[in-house]
């Protein structure tokens, strides 16, 4: 980038989606296939959530599409990110949903009235979130959306591959057909790179 002003909603959804793809890997993906199958499924059926109740779910999505909000260009919940979240905080994340919820009871108890986060405008919400956006449970809510909104659409997420097609990703078949790599080439038996 040159300068700040090069810095736009689509660069930094690349490099948040390189970013999270990397680390998505690393905390065992392979183990999520059945989470992603029940969760695209969820999605697309409008079914209940599994495990989130209505209110909570709410103030997730709501949290969700603030951090990558709808605008001329597909957001959160369009992608579908709370039934990821629904999904993950079930079964791989499920170490992380007392946190999350803990995190959302202290966030609610800051609002006046009984009012939840899903029940304040967009603005107010904006203004709520920069209140705790250095805090863990930014982080952890930062993390799932980026997740949710990158991940293969049978995670839970990304559905009709919104955020693929926001940053021109044509890798609709998948990181495992080949060619890929050297060892697609010595399968097919062709020559391996450097031999």
């Amino acid at each position: 980038m040159n300068n700040k002003s090069d810095l736009s909603r689509r660069g930094f959804l690349r490099t948040a989606g390189t970013i999270g793809g990397a680390t998505w890997l690393r905390l065992g993906a392979p183990a999520l296939v059945g989470i992603a199958q029940a969760a695209c499924s969820a999605k697309d059926a409008g079914a209940a959530f599994a495990l989130l109740g209505e209110a909570e779910a709410a103030d997730f999505a709501a949290i969700a599409a603030r951090i990558i909000p709808t605008s001329n260009t597909p957001g959160a919940t369009e992608a579908g990110v709370i039934y990821f979240f629904d999904r993950a905080f079930a079964e791989e994340k499920s170490g992380s949903l007392n946190a999350a919820r803990d995190g959302l009871s202290e966030l609610n108890a800051t609002l006046r009235n009984g009012t939840r986060f899903a029940d304040l405008g967009v603005t107010q919400q904006d203004a709520v979130l920069s209140t705790i956006e250095s805090g863990a449970f930014f982080n952890l809510m930062r993390v799932m959306t980026i997740f949710g909104f990158f991940a293969m659409s049978s995670y839970g997420g990304n559905k009709d591959h919104v955020a693929w097609d926001l940053i021109g990703f044509e890798g609709h078949h998948g990181a495992w057909q080949n060619p890929f790599g050297y060892y697609d080439a010595e399968v097919l038996g062709g020559p391996v790179d450097g031999e």
